[in-house]
């Protein structure tokens, strides 16, 4: 049981905002091990995005508004920390030799192509929590998207190598087998109790391939991954998710 709560307050710490002191654990082997817990630090952010939606819908806010609200609920849980790594890997993936391509995705200033990324991001977002409009469908979609979103991260952290050695991806290491397995089955898990089994199996083989097209980019751009293609994956992962919730719901 320690073991467990050392975990889920280390991805608490390493995924979210909230002032917690996550001691050493929060970096290298103790946070290979805690990425199992990253569809469980989903679940809280897509339970308090679903919250402050169903309070916007309450005061007869349109629906697009409301999801806006949602979305910058979670922003402001996650410290934007995923979209900031879609925009840097946008950017970077524009360069053009590897070196310059991992330059990029360090600087800190977003570029044109990161920008459009994120503005597509928000909207595509948006847009389909609106269109569910029922706060209890939009709960249910912004769970299983959050939650499914950061089950897809330790998969790529296992099968593609570091592209540097240092930075946050660098400095955790690859995860073990089993905190993938755990964090994919409590991914694939959240989708099957919030959108039912044929929903969860659509989202399921579009994240995959999501994944996979995913490690096959990053290798040949750079050469492995990095803590911004991490977060890539789970926007992109999470747009999906969402996407298909709004179409199937």
């Amino acid at each position: 049981m320690g073991s467990i709560t050392t975990d889920i307050w280390t991805g608490l710490a390493f995924c979210t905002r909230l002032p917690l002191k996550a001691g050493s654990a929060s970096t290298g082997d103790g946070l290979a091990q805690a990425t199992w817990t990253f569809p469980l630090i989903g679940l809280l952010v897509g339970l308090c995005a679903a919250f402050i939606y169903w309070i916007a819908a309450g005061l007869d806010l349109l629906p697009f508004v409301s999801a806006t609200l949602a979305i910058l609920a979670a922003l402001l849980l996650t410290g934007a920390l995923h979209e900031d790594g879609l925009a840097d890997t946008v950017d970077g993936f524009g360069g053009r030799t590897r070196e310059r391509k991992l330059e990029i995705m360090r600087d800190s200033r977003t570029d044109t192509y990161g920008v459009c990324a994120l503005v597509l991001s928000f909207m595509l977002r948006a847009g389909a929590l609106a269109s569910l409009v029922e706060p209890g469908l939009v709960a249910v979609a912004l769970i299983a998207a959050h939650a499914g979103g950061r089950a897809t991260m330790p998969v790529l952290m296992l099968v593609l190598p570091r592209a540097r050695q240092d930075g946050l991806s660098a400095d955790a290491g690859k995860p073990p087998l089993g905190s993938v397995i755990a964090a994919a089955m409590l991914g694939i898990l959240a989708l099957v109790l919030c959108l039912g089994p044929a929903t969860a199996l659509v989202a399921t083989l579009l994240v995959t391939a999501a994944i996979a097209l995913m490690a096959w980019l990053s290798d040949r751009e750079i050469g492995g991954q990095t803590g911004d293609v991490l977060g890539a994956v789970e926007q992109v992962s999470e747009i999906l998710i969402l996407l298909v919730a709004a179409a199937m719901l």
